[in-house]
């Protein structure tokens, strides 16, 4: 992931789901928003037609801007939300999004608790083993993100020949790539991105690997604190949607994705969620998602 995980976000309590735990502990997320207003109708002749089938779709709700809630109105809000529901309005179903923390995403829709997972996901050879995967729907490269007045290393390979510090969320490829970059020893996890870029903001780490998309934006809104250190750490990972292995959603989900990418709609979705150089909310405006309390009550839906 790249995950796809200022920021201010305060972890409570990190939510842990079992491969075999059921999913009506996972609380919901509030309703998904109206669709873009550049929908097509329902069940268009040239896509499947899913006849108004739920999908419980696993989500972080606090991964901006993939996913989050607003503190100001409640609202949930993100790329998946709206990719998600002009994929649905294009099939003809209905979503419904679940909160899961990051750590127990991946194993619980392995064993079929959620239809699917939306969470600016990696595609690797290696997650493939126990989820399918959408086609790719965006590329991203991995950067350092560091504290804007950093001087004792002026690109990656300074700060990997170094003894600094990097922070980042665990079980991402974020992690696995820092570990390739400088060893487990020197990498510090946490639940979730925004306390991982804390941490730099804090000190207590020098340096956080993220997906540039991201990493623009947690820079645009802290110009006076952080800076995108020189160069790339891996570039040209793609991001997609994950599902129990042999689901019969693989399909109609890549028929949707393809007619968006080819009318234009993936490429509005990218403008308006990874405006170049900005967040589109900081994260002091979000609520902690599957990172607050273990036992709040359920919102309806």
């Amino acid at each position: 992931m790249n995950r796809l995980r200022t920021i201010g976000l305060s972890v409570a309590a990190a939510i842990t789901l079992a491969a075999c735990a059921a999913p009506p502990a996972a609380p919901a997320a509030p309703a998904a928003p109206a669709a873009p207003a550049t929908q097509q109708p329902a069940a268009m002749p040239s896509l499947p037609d899913l006849g108004g089938r739920e999908i419980t779709i696993a989500i972080e709700n606090a991964y901006i801007p993939f996913n989050y809630i607003r503190l100001d109105n409640g609202q949930a809000e993100g790329w998946d939300y709206d990719a998600i529901a002009e994929i649905c309005n294009r099939l003809n179903c209905k979503p419904v999004f679940r909160e899961i923390a990051w750590d127990g995403m991946i194993a619980a829709v392995a064993a079929g608790q959620f239809d699917m997972a939306a969470d600016g996901i990696t595609i690797t050879e290696e997650r493939k083993q126990s989820v399918d995967f959408s086609d790719g729907y965006i590329k991203v490269d991995q950067r350092l993100v560091v504290r804007v007045e950093e001087a004792r290393f002026k690109n990656i390979e300074e700060f990997k020949n170094g003894d600094f510090k990097l922070a980042t969320q665990k079980g991402t490829t974020n992690y696995a790539e820092g570990v390739k970059l400088v060893g487990e020893a020197r990498v510090i996890a946490f639940d979730d991105f925004g306390s991982a870029v804390q941490a730099v903001i804090s000190q207590d780490a020098d340096a956080v690997i993220i997906d540039d998309v991201a990493g623009q934006g947690y820079v645009g809104v802290n110009a006076d604190k952080l800076k995108l250190l020189d160069g790339i750490v891996s570039e040209g990972q793609e991001l997609g949607f994950i599902f129990p292995k042999g689901s019969d959603l693989v399909g109609p989900i890549n028929v949707a994705l393809k007619a968006m990418r080819e009318d234009g709609t993936l490429q509005r979705l990218q403008d308006k969620w990874f405006p170049k150089g900005r967040q589109v909310i900081e994260y002091e405006q979000i609520g902690p998602g599957a990172y607050g309390d273990p036992t709040p009550t359920p919102k309806p839906y």
